[in-house]
């Protein structure tokens, strides 16, 4: 019985589609495979500080030298952590953001979202480690997941600012100011252990807001990359019953402000208070997208 639930678990888990999980995974993976390495130092079954190895070859480096014989660092430091606390945090915020994420956008714009923000905050971290105002400082080299998960909070609070998320002691409370208080607290700490991470830091916010901003606009990022169709194709897409709609090609994203008061009207009375109009709003914001994607 046990056996039967387990797998059926990791077949519910790690076949929802969403890349989630995998991602969790990876970064519990290998914070247990680290330690492992520790343990077997320390136990002296292998002489070779494996460990320290491991962080050092799968971390983000300060300088360009050192990042050139391990290019692949500007993907993997984005999963290792060496605390339990940061990774059981980080992993539990990825959790929760993502099902409020999916609700209004699509995997593959969580993706580019995720993975462009990781990128583009290691390149700024590298170039920054260079300038003469951080010379002077010692800065450890990067090995954290923070950076594609303040883009996720940053983008999931600037779609719906008031989506409220019930809290222990504190009640309900917006996204909107769990994401200033938590980003206040992590700029901080960056500030005082690594100065070219806090300016990264911040570049990963900005960079999770303007991709809201670009989309309510029309313009979604994430389909830099897709081949351009031409303007004629329309796509048909079959919506609850059966009925066909025709979808452009333009980004379609219900008003920002019907879509907090939906939100607010939720929290008060629940999902059932809700109109017929005001549903088909909420289930255009959680599905137009995932049509294009």
């Amino acid at each position: 019985m046990r056996e039967n639930s387990f797998k059926n678990f990791i077949r519910t888990t790690f076949g929802s589609g969403s890349p989630i999980p995998f991602i969790i995974g990876g970064q519990v993976f290998l914070f247990i495979l680290i330690y492992f390495f520790d343990l077997l130092f320390e136990l002296k079954i292998i002489s070779f500080p494996l460990f320290q190895w491991s962080v050092d070859n799968l971390s983000l480096p300060i300088n360009f030298q050192a990042f050139i014989q391990q290019p692949w660092s500007l993907i993997t430091y984005n999963f290792v952590y060496t605390g339990l606390f940061n990774v059981a945090f980080d992993c539990l915020w990825l959790y929760w953001l993502g099902t409020i994420f999916f609700n209004f956008l699509n995997r593959k714009q969580f993706l580019f979202i995720y993975i462009v923000s990781a990128i583009m905050s290691g390149l700024i971290f590298l170039v920054f480690s260079h300038l003469a105002l951080f010379s002077n400082t010692i800065n450890p080299p990067l090995s954290t997941g923070a950076f594609g998960l303040a883009s996720i909070l940053a983008a999931t609070a600037t779609l719906v600012p008031k989506y409220e998320l019930r809290l222990l002691l504190f009640g309900n409370v917006k996204l909107k100011t769990i994401a200033i208080i938590y980003f206040a607290i992590q700029f901080l700490f960056f500030i005082l252990t690594n100065r070219p991470a806090a300016i990264s830091y911040f570049c990963s916010i900005l960079f999770g807001m303007g991709f809201i901003y670009a989309l309510q606009s029309g313009m979604d990022w994430s389909k830099v990359f897709k081949r351009k169709q031409k303007r004629s194709t329309k796509m048909k897409v079959v919506v609850g019953n059966g009925a066909q709609q025709s979808k452009h090609h333009r980004y379609d994203l219900p008003n920002q402000d019907q879509i907090d008061q939906i939100l607010d009207k939720i929290s008060l009375t629940g999902y059932d208070s809700l109109s017929s109009h005001e549903k088909e709003i909420l289930f255009k914001a959680s599905n137009n997208n995932k049509i294009d994607g």
